[in-house]
């Protein structure tokens, strides 16, 4: 049931050891402010349900798309942040509600802790809803950069970090078939009436005209000079620099409109467990990744490293053939190994001793256009470590840097062109019961100043080929090329 309003209280006054009384605010005397929630209807088609805050600042959406993967289960919408948290060229800004921003002296993992501290306690509500009020929000790949102590490159507009509070979220379980709405206690009846009327929204995706896409997809590296950076990169692992490498090319189209229209077309052709959607005031992020970087519920750690794609096919058997080839590649297996490896020493540094294991190493999961390897590293989080803490040690993600990881990260920063920006890095939220779950922001794209920019890797090894390595790039984005190739030919 859904709680009631509580009328105000006003002031009351107290009879100190003084003789003259003291008139103090009631609020300073009441409990600490709770969080409760509301069971509201199941929306069919979430996305609908976000539509009306898309392109409003600070409204997120982590959309599992309500794919049939148990990684994909839940969907949470927020907007209006009652704190927002943005680091831009190293500088750390922090803003209440929609006030000013003030420039703070903490570290960005410092400034989450003590903002979801901050926020109404979380005790009464039940442990299956999946957020209890918290940040949510993007580190950049060059955040990690600047944490491994390489300098980033020039950026695009986008802050390396941005991370709203909210104590108030919509809350979608795809299994279950159920939403709630989280709030403060004394909060809930204006929640529910801001967020039911967009419950209420139709469940039909409609295109939005004004969205056009001015020209044709541009790779930012040609062939050859992808070539030659690929040759770099062998010339590292031979004089025994590194092991693996993930080398990226970017590729960039101009558009115009809100790329909300491109989200949900883009959700719907190709759905992934880590989807999200966020609005800036400087741009846009649409991710539609099928990795998990690091999962934390209570004291258990859990990552999902991605290493070996190969294309999905019409036909059932040699789409079947595809598969097994991928099971059966020697290359593709020991560049997950590699990576297992080394996200076995990260969850190393904060995990308790003795803990950490591998309970799936390089099975193959299908996704609507690819297939993937994919191992499982968990772990259990030691005294004294925190969510944070554990993200501060895995992020970036091995699996899109190479190892070891920071000789592959200034290998990175060396080759490819501008900035990874958003790319690789990671979208997700962190919850003040110390939840945690983040993705790695590939199948990504940025829409800032009339421009999407997205990008697509590959782990090279050894024996890696030059022209199946190009390949696997454009195989991991092929659905983004066609997409949008098609809306270029509609406008």
């Amino acid at each position: 049931m859904c709680p009631k309003r509580h009328p105000g209280m006003g002031k009351i006054t107290l009879l100190p050891y003084a003789d003259a009384p003291v008139s103090v605010d009631a609020a300073l005397l009441m409990p600490h402010p709770v969080l409760t929630q509301c069971v509201v209807p199941y929306p069919e088609n979430v996305a609908t349900v976000f539509a009306p805050l898309a392109s409003t600042p600070w409204s997120f959406f982590l959309d599992s798309s309500a794919t049939v993967s148990p990684q994909g289960r839940y969907s949470m919408l927020v907007t209006a942040p009652r704190q927002r948290l943005w680091q831009e060229a190293g500088r750390l800004w922090i803003a209440d509600g929609d006030g000013p921003a003030r420039r703070s002296a903490l570290s960005l993992w410092e400034a989450l802790r003590d903002s979801v501290m901050r926020l109404p306690d979380a005790a009464s509500l039940p442990a299956e809803l999946p957020f209890a009020g918290g940040a949510l929000g993007y580190l950049s790949y060059d955040f990690g950069l600047a944490g491994q102590g390489i300098p980033p490159p020039p950026t695009q507009s986008l802050p390396e970090a941005a991370f709203g509070i909210y104590d108030t979220a919509l809350l979608v379980d795809h299994h279950g078939r159920k939403a709630w709405l989280c709030a403060p206690e004394d909060r809930m009846v204006q929640a529910l009436a801001e967020w039911q009327p967009r419950l209420a929204r139709a469940t039909v995706y409609s295109p939005d005209p004004s969205f056009q896409v001015r020209g044709p997809v541009q790779p930012l590296w040609n062939r050859s000079d992808y070539a030659a950076a690929f040759g770099r990169v062998q010339d590292y692992i031979r004089a025994g620099d590194c092991y693996q490498v993930n080398l990226a090319q970017p590729f960039a189209v101009p558009h115009a409109g809100s790329p909300w229209s491109l989200y949900q077309r883009l959700r719907t052709v190709n759905p992934a467990p880590f989807s999200a959607c966020l609005s800036l005031p400087q741009g846009a992020v649409l991710s539609f990744s099928p990795e998990r970087l690091l999962r934390v519920q209570k004291d258990r750690l859990q990552v999902r490293p991605i290493k070996g794609t190969r294309p999905r096919l019409e036909d059932r058997q040699e789409d079947q053939r595809m598969a097994q080839a991928l099971l059966a590649s020697p290359k593709d297996r020991a560049e997950n190994v590699m990576i297992v490896d080394l996200l076995r020493n990260d969850l190393g540094r904060v995990a308790a001793t003795g803990s950490v294991q591998v309970p799936q190493l390089c099975a193959l999961e299908s996704y609507v256009h690819v297939h993937h390897l994919v191992s499982v590293v968990e772990a259990r989080l030691a005294p004294g470590q925190d969510a944070l803490s554990a993200l501060e040690a895995c992020f970036p993600g091995g699996s899109i840097t190479g190892a070891p990881k920071r000789r592959a990260m200034e290998i990175i920063a060396e080759l490819e062109v501008g900035a990874r920006g958003l790319y690789c890095g990671s979208i997700g939220y962190l919850d003040q019961r110390g939840s945690l779950d983040m993705n790695i922001a590939i199948r990504s794209m940025t829409a800032v100043q009339g421009e999407l920019r997205f990008w697509a890797g590959g782990g090279i090894v050894a024996d890696s080929d030059p022209d199946a390595e190009y390949q696997e790039t454009l195989d991991k984005v092929a659905v983004f090329h066609r997409e949008l190739a098609a809306l270029a030919g509609e406008g």
